[in-house]
């Protein structure tokens, strides 16, 4: 049996305070094509967009100038970032950028036509916690689009990431985090089905994921095949 890791809010948000000079530099180009599939997608949707994580901003510019956009993190020195990039960019269509627990938000019911959270549901604490409340928000017939890594669930890597876990938790994200928590999730709360799951490039250990909410019809479609 693997060891427990607990992670803490507070830690990882200082964990991502740390990163937040050199977080556009270190990860801007690994997940770029990531970000605009997440985009992409949302934008499929458009009106009112919650970006969940939303860090430095760099998807910010991606949107079009028709969507609304509302950003969220944990982290204060991550989103002095992001207005920076906001007031530079002159992007008029971002009406909030908000210190705020992605596990309690402070929005109504379906607030949101779309909720985008890019690689941030596995630094999360509790993350079924923070998925339930992505679909609180989202309005029936929205979407949840995520980008996340998906752990191995056996083999070398499956071992490798269960070693790393100590480690990469106090830097602010977990390696072990396999698809059966997401399934699990989706489940439990049916108020959602699974629209897409896609591996992104280049090695495939990130993925696309959308949620789509329950109502307005959609629970007759039926899932791309992933």
């Amino acid at each position: 049996m693997g060891i427990a890791i607990v992670m803490d809010r507070d830690r990882v948000a200082s964990a991502y305070g740390r990163w937040a000079p050199v977080y556009d530099l270190v990860f801007g180009p690994v997940f770029r094509r990531g970000r605009r599939a997440a985009v992409e997608s949302a934008e499929l949707i458009g009106g009112r967009i919650l970006e969940v994580g939303v860090g430095t901003g760099l998807s910010l510019p991606d949107y079009s100038r028709r969507s609304r956009i509302v950003g969220i993190d944990i982290s204060a020195p991550m989103l002095d970032k992001a207005r920076e990039r906001v007031a530079k960019l002159r992007l008029r269509n971002v009406e909030a950028l908000d210190v705020m627990d992605a596990e309690h938000l402070t929005y109504p019911d379906a607030s949101f036509d779309v909720v985008v959270a890019q690689y941030v549901v596995t630094a999360i604490p509790n993350p079924e916690t923070a998925l339930s409340e992505f679909a609180r928000v989202v309005r029936p017939g929205g979407e949840i689009i995520l980008t996340s890594r998906l752990g191995a669930e056996r083999g070398l890597r499956g071992t490798l990431e269960k070693w790393l876990m100590p480690l990469t938790s106090k830097m602010g994200w977990r390696t072990e985090f396999p698809w059966a928590r997401y399934e699990r999730w989706a489940e439990t709360s049916g108020a959602v089905r699974l629209v897409e799951r896609r591996a992104l490039p280049p090695l495939g250990h990130f993925w696309l994921i959308r949620f789509a909410k329950l109502g307005d019809g959609t629970e007759t479609n039926t899932a791309k095949p992933g």
